[in-house]
């Protein structure tokens, strides 16, 4: 099942302990950001938080993810991390990111995460409850 979804944005800003040893963000973190941020508009843009999920017994794990790095980010740079649902399945979704310099808009990076609902208290796949699909189809 494919449909349109809303773009949603999250303001940050690097930290010093994001920084390697080659003066700007480790590639590992830019998997965070993605992650602080889908948090961040769960609950903010979707009104359904993580916390929901979790005392319906429901959680997300990741199935893939792929990152394309075009620029570096570096200490105390802001930047936009926007990322929208691509795709809904029986049991997961594909969510694609970009992270944009903040200031002059451009590329970081882009990619996506395929993300596989989990019952648990058994860790295995669960189907996506319909009402939980419409609130996220926005």
């Amino acid at each position: 099942m494919t449909s349109v979804h809303s773009k949603f944005e999250t303001e940050m800003q690097v930290r010093p302990d994001d920084i390697d040893m080659n003066q700007h963000v480790h590639n590992s973190r830019y998997f965070d950001y993605v992650l602080a941020a889908r948090y961040d508009q769960m609950e903010r843009c979707y009104k359904m938080p993580m916390e929901e999920f979790i005392k319906l017994g429901f959680g997300w794990v990741v199935k893939a993810a792929y990152v394309e790095y075009k620029r570096p980010l570096g200490l105390g740079d802001k930047f936009t991390v926007r990322t929208w649902i691509d795709s809904v399945v029986k049991d997961g979704v594909k969510v694609q990111f970009e992270i944009l310099k903040s200031g002059n808009g451009k590329l970081a990076c882009s990619g996506y995460f395929d993300y596989t609902m989990v019952n648990l208290n058994t860790g295995r796949a669960e189907a996506i409850p319909d009402w939980i699909i419409q609130k996220y189809s926005i």
